[in-house]
Order: C-alpha cells, then sequence, then structure tokens
C-alpha cells in the first residue's frame, strides 16, 4: 500500500493530492449519468462543497469520499454527524449566495473504492444528508 492509499504516513499534501484526483473521478461519473457540473472545490464560512451539480431542475451538492482497499469503514459510512452539519451549513451557504431559492436541492454522496472488474467502485447515494 502507498502513501495515497491511507498508509500511516498519509501527508496533508497526498491526502489533498487522492482528493482532488477522486473528485476528477467523481465529476467524469456524474457527467456521463447527465450531471451537469456548475462548480468544484467551493469553500466558504459554512464548510467545503466537492462538487456541486444540476441533476435536470434540482442543484445537487455531492460530497465525495474514497476509501482504500482495507479500509475499515467504508467510504459513505465515513461521514460522521459533525461532517453532515458543516455539509447542510456549506450548502445553506451556497443556496444563499447564489440566490437559489427557488430551486430544489439535495446533497448527495458519491462513494468511491478500489474495484475489482473496474478501475473504481462508484457509489451514488441519493439524498444522503437531509436537514
Amino acid at each position: 500500500m502507498n502513501n495515497r492509499e491511507g498508509s500511516p504516513g498519509n501527508t496533508g499534501a497526498d491526502r489533498r493530492e487522492t482528493g482532488q484526483h477522486m473528485e476528477g473521478v467523481a465529476a467524469r461519473y456524474l457527467q456521463k449519468q447527465g450531471i451537469g457540473i456548475i462548480d468544484q472545490n467551493v469553500f466558504s464560512r459554512g464548510g467545503e462543497i466537492d462538487l456541486v451539480g444540476r441533476d435536470g431542475d434540482t442543484i445537487v451538492f455531492f460530497e465525495v469520499r474514497y476509501r482504500s482497499r482495507g479500509s475499515l469503514v467504508g467510504a459513505a459510512e465515513s461521514i460522521s454527524w459533525r461532517k453532515q452539519q458543516r455539509m447542510l451549513r456549506a450548502a445553506s451557504y451556497y443556496i444563499h449566495r447564489h440566490q437559489l431559492w427557488n430551486y430544489n436541492c439535495r446533497i448527495d454522496v458519491i462513494a468511491v473504492a478500489p474495484g475489482v472488474t473496474a478501475r473504481y467502485n462508484i457509489r451514488w447515494i441519493k439524498n444522503a444528508i437531509q436537514a
């Protein structure tokens, strides 16, 4: 297992690089599913949003999670209650900042793990986090 796959020596720079790579993997997957990507890596006082997309008339905030082979907890299951609260605040801040009050919105999770037959196993969980 190398540093990018969650070994104990994993540095912040390695995690950021892996995170950016996985966000790119998720963005390409979502675009193939018909999602238009509006924004990426949005930072605000509320927190960070990995991807913002449009699914028809719905604005979707995506949390991208990656876990390497051998992780004790799956990617989706690694989202703590505190992280969920930060995501809700970040989405609310984004909605207000961009005046998107009249749009339907939801928060989805894209869970990425190493695949067996494909390079990655991607699981899209719609409405994963609700207010």
